[in-house]
């Protein structure tokens, strides 16, 4: 019986595979880390902030992590409402400079995802220009064709081009007449004095944080020659004051009632007909049978 020989075993492939080993060590901060951290800032966080943009909603986060020590910005970043509720005098500051706004919890937050954040932070804040430095949209002055163009896109009498559903499909607007629009959304008569003006508005729409809004828009994104018309819309709106009178709500009521109401005769002027018929037939049937 022939026994084979053992293969030479090639003494350079463990270093070889130690040193692969030690650079997938060293790359997961670079691209494991930084490019989920980079797509969740923009999902969650870039509605409301920008890396070097100015303030939106919230502040500028441009180096953040120099104005607060890191362990403080961990916590707040998983829960902000529990350290504004333990009375810190820097949590409370920002919550004055947001007018009030309360930082949402941000779903899913840990430790590990909070500190994956501020490393993108501190390597955006290093940039000339960060990707995260706010939406470029041209900051000219609304005219009355992008307040029309806007309630048609917010109305759906003109398609989004990303084929997303129109903004009346979830939402209501004092003045729109008729029906008015959805209700699972809300009101948008003061949104964008709710999101301070035009630039949070914009940044709003350009990456919609919502639950509802955010994986509908993900691959339906509004384009900015949307968007701009939709905030001069907004903006025309909210000059005119006062939130939505719910007459609509009332219109759609009296319409539903006086749908079933009319309904419910005609179904009784048929049922009616219907059983004359039969009795007719009966009595004939009878009436025959009598006379044999």
């Amino acid at each position: 019986m022939r026994f084979m020989k053992p293969a030479k075993v090639n003494s350079k492939l463990p270093r070889v595979a130690l040193l692969g080993a030690a650079l997938l060590a060293v790359l997961p901060p670079l691209v494991h880390a930084q490019q989920p951290a980079a797509d969740y800032f923009r999902q969650s966080c870039a509605t409301c902030h920008t890396i070097g943009g100015g303030r939106l909603t919230g502040p500028d986060l441009k180096d953040v992590t120099q104005r607060k020590d890191r362990a403080w910005l961990v916590q707040w970043l998983q829960n902000p409402k529990a350290v504004l509720d333990g009375g810190d005098p820097y949590a409370q500051k920002l919550l004055q400079d947001s007018r009030g706004v309360i930082m949402p919890a941000v779903p899913g937050m840990n430790p590990a995802l909070a500190n994956s954040l501020l490393d993108l932070i501190e390597a955006e804040s290093q940039l000339p220009r960060s990707r995260f430095a706010g939406s470029q949209l041209s900051d000219r002055p609304f005219t009355a064709a992008d307040v029309a163009l806007g309630r048609q896109l917010f109305a759906g009498t003109r398609r989004l081009s990303g084929g997303g559903p129109s903004c009346l499909s979830c939402h209501t607007l004092k003045g729109l007449g008729g029906l008015g629009g959805g209700r699972l959304g809300p009101d948008l008569t003061l949104v964008y004095e709710r999101l301070q003006g035009r630039k949070g508005l914009s940044a709003w729409l350009v990456n919609p944080a919502s639950p509802t809004m955010a994986p509908v828009f993900r691959k339906s994104a509004l384009q900015p020659e949307e968007i701009l018309p939709l905030v001069a819309f907004f903006e025309d709106s909210a000059k005119k004051g006062g939130q939505d009178d719910s007459t609509a709500l009332l219109n759609f009521f009296l319409l539903s009632l006086g749908v079933m109401v009319v309904g419910l005769v005609s179904l009784d002027a048929i049922w009616k007909k219907r059983i004359r018929g039969v009795r007719r037939q009966l009595v004939g049937t009878r009436q025959r049978g009598e006379e044999r």
